[in-house]
């Protein structure tokens, strides 16, 4: 029998019940980890929950570690470009050869717990890429494995392992027809993540979250350090591709920290991964040298991330108003883009009417487009109809394709009086196509 190529098998696994759909129980991933020797507790690990910046931070905490002398693992979700991305190793996604390697050697695992349809349903990508994740940082080996959530928490397959420390990042109403309709019932799920025998480590949160995540700590004896009284972003000043922070550490104060990303949020974001860190290390504050160099050599791909010069492109993943509400403001206060040409795909269970009125406020005409991998993907008219009660309808255009909208926002910008610049965003995928058709130029 000929052995699948990588494609073949990138395609067999992204085939099985999708991560937007959700599965609850931890019965499956369970059984699988079983099966495997329970890889989750080869190493600690960091667990990172959150509505939105839990990638940013994850990436932070990450680079903090390395910077510290550890050998890191790191699982994010979703990926942009490539899957591979998902488990990445030292700073690096796993080689294809490595990767297909994995899969192989659990595939027999995934095949025993499939059969067993557990709560009636056979194990969901999402399931297997953590599994795959879990085994490959069991076998490196790593000294610490950095797990971002995909989805809530309580019930998230990276939920398998205990996490030594549980990350939280700011809560929003996001997936509120799975995780539920208020803050309260989403923080209830995402403070799943604090178990006994770990510490919570909490961003500022709204006061119903932070009511739900305290009370959860309280219930399991985890230590809280929250930002506020142990942590926090102290001062923040523009930088040149970035911004130069002052952070509140176990240590004291830490000035001239720079930070190679824009805006108050992944400021806030870097105060809450060293915090996580130093948490973890435990013995004694992290060295200002490792945060300075840690923080300095963060890379978090499609966060406003300039991705082309000229004219300026802009790429974010922002897909839910409050995600938005930082990139809006973040963007205001780095480029000095007049007037701004949004392209915008957004996928069908988002908040398209409270994203668009936020997009509003700095994108003077707008590309509404689709993405081109998923049947999520919100119809070009039907989210241009949503455009058209937020702007006037000479300001709202139709593309069929992520680089068909590319052109013409390039076109519009062009031909634009001032300093024109384009922002895509409006949901992650749409930012990876947007991210891989500018790495080709494949939009001109």
């Amino acid at each position: 029998m000929t052995q699948s190529t990588h494609a073949e098998l990138v395609a067999e696994l992204t085939s099985r019940w999708p991560e937007h759909r959700v599965a609850p129980g931890l019965g499956r991933i369970s059984a699988l980890m079983e099966l495997l020797g329970d890889p989750q507790r080869a190493t600690p690990v960091i667990q990172v929950a959150g509505t939105n910046g839990k990638g940013s931070t994850a990436i932070m905490i990450e680079t903090l570690l390395r910077a510290a002398g550890l050998r890191t693992g790191r699982f994010a979700s979703p990926h942009l470009t490539d899957v591979r991305e998902r488990i990445v190793i030292d700073g690096e996604p796993i080689s294809v050869e490595r990767f297909d390697e994995v899969w192989h050697d659990i595939e027999p695992y995934v095949a025993m717990v499939d059969e067993q349809q557990i709560d009636g349903v056979a194990m969901t990508f999402f399931e297997v890429i953590t599994g795959m994740a879990y085994a490959a940082f069991a076998d490196a080996p790593v000294d610490v494995a950095v797990m971002e959530v995909g989805l809530g928490g309580r019930w998230d397959a990276t939920s398998v392992a205990d996490a030594t420390i549980a990350v939280v990042a700011p809560i929003g109403l996001d997936h509120t027809h799975i995780l539920g309709n208020t803050i309260a019932e989403i923080a209830g799920e995402k403070a799943g993540v604090i178990k006994e025998g770990g510490t919570a480590v909490l961003a500022g949160q709204d006061p119903e979250a932070a009511r739900v995540l305290l009370n959860r700590a309280v219930e399991v004896g985890a230590p809280i350090k929250a930002e506020g009284p142990d942590f926090g972003l102290l001062s923040r000043q523009l930088a040149v591709g970035g911004q130069l922070l002052r952070l509140e550490t176990t240590g004291g104060p830490v000035a001239d920290v720079f930070l190679p990303l824009y805006g108050e949020h992944m400021a806030r974001n870097a105060a809450l991964a060293v915090a996580a860190v130093e948490a973890f290390l435990g013995s004694q504050p992290l060295n200002p040298e490792i945060i300075v160099e840690g923080l300095g050599a963060v890379e978090a791909p499609a966060r406003l991330q300039l991705a082309r010069t000229s004219p300026p492109i802009v790429v974010d993943t922002a897909h839910n108003p409050q995600a938005a509400r930082v990139t809006i403001d973040a963007l205001t206060e780095s480029f000095d883009f007049a007037p701004v040409i949004g392209v915008v795909a957004m996928m069908s269970d988002k908040d398209a009417t409270g994203v668009l009125e936020i997009f509003a406020e700095r994108m003077d005409q707008v590309v509404i487009t689709k993405v081109s991998s998923t049947p999520r993907a919100r119809s070009v008219d039907d989210l241009a109809a949503v455009a058209e009660t937020v702007w006037r309808t000479e300001q709202v255009h139709r593309a069929g394709t992520i680089a068909e909208a590319i052109d013409l926002a390039v076109m519009l910008a062009d031909t634009a009086d001032g300093q024109a610049g384009v922002l895509v965003a409006g949901s992650v995928i749409a930012a990876g196509e947007a991210l891989e058709l500018l790495a080709t130029g494949e939009d001109s």
